[in-house]
């Protein structure tokens, strides 16, 4: 395993299994019919992978996606298990650095929709709301506020670029052209559905999740919910008790590094800077909150 200078797993190795496809933040590897997925420390920002991670930001992620999982048993999911002592006896050696920040899964074909859903107008849809009173071709009333509570959440889709390529939003309509009508409207719904119930769980623990998004794939002719869910790295979480109507809120997501990449002397092309051991650590803390906010436990993995 390949861990930078504060203890970040950078990259899995596992020998004893074809060399992983890796994405900005997980390493995927093929397990017998299965997948196996590694959540490493990575953390990517403006479509650039940053060189230095967040220690336990991998066992974090993996963890709240879990918890998601178990919370909306009602969606059909691709976890098998997180648990590696009923992994494979190939990877034995490897429960140690796999603990926490894995999970064995059922091995879908991704549909090619970002499913986007957003309750609050803030980030790129607020300055698409600011140009053009719309966000992703969607109008809406005039008069919000910056981070202001829409009267109804929306679903705005993005196609799922290739890698290294961004993602791109999309119209309903050319979801339907992409998936078909049966499916997109699967997806809208499903959506909608997960994002009012995780919003309304949430803000019972002090948490607004202000926008997620959510992949899903088909495993034996149904589609299921894969991938990361409702996770600092996939959704804006910001603590209700400090959020006001027309100001930027505090977050506990990864907002932080993305403000302080904003600060710097950075044109967001390929290489991106190393983060300061500051902001690696005040990262590091948003995530840890964010987790107990949420799950009520502490993880038990202390920093390298």
């Amino acid at each position: 395993m390949q861990y930078d200078d504060n203890g970040a797993l950078l990259k899995s190795t596992i020998p004893e299994l074809p060399p992983p496809k890796r994405g900005k933040v997980r390493d995927i590897y093929e397990v017998d019919d299965c997948l196996l997925l590694v959540a490493t420390d990575r953390i990517s920002a403006f479509d650039s992978v940053m060189p230095n991670g967040i220690p336990d930001k991998g066992k974090i992620l993996t963890s709240i996606s879990k918890f998601w999982f178990e919370v909306m048993e009602w969606m059909p999911n691709h976890m098998i298990t997180a648990d590696v002592s009923e992994y494979p006896e190939s990877l034995a050696a490897y429960h140690s650095d796999l603990k926490d920040r894995s999970m064995l899964v059922r091995k879908a074909n991704p549909l090619p929709v970002e499913c986007v859903s957003r309750g609050y107008l803030i980030g790129s849809g607020w300055k698409d709301y600011q140009a053009t009173g719309s966000i992703c071709g969607i109008d809406l009333r005039p008069g919000y506020r910056l981070a202001e509570k829409l009267d109804t959440p929306l679903f705005t889709p993005a196609y799922k670029a290739p890698q290294g390529e961004h993602d791109e939003n999309i119209s309903y309509a050319k979801v339907m052209d992409l998936i078909g009508a049966d499916a997109a409207a699967f997806l809208k719904e499903q959506t909608e559905k997960l994002y009012i119930e995780a919003a309304e769980f949430a803000l019972k623990k002090g948490i607004i999740i202000a926008d997620t998004k959510f992949e899903f794939g088909v495993f034996n002719d149904e589609i299921i919910l894969i991938d990361e869910v409702l996770t600092p790295d996939s959704s804006r979480f910001w603590p209700a008790a400090d959020y006001v109507a027309g100001k930027n809120p505090p977050s506990l997501d990864k907002q932080f590094v993305r403000d302080y990449l904003e600060s710097v002397s950075w044109d967001k092309s390929p290489p991106a800077p190393e983060l300061p051991n500051d902001v690696v650590e005040k990262t590091r803390e948003k995530y840890l909150q964010a987790f107990y906010e949420l799950t009520g436990n502490y993880l038990n993995a202390p920093s390298s």
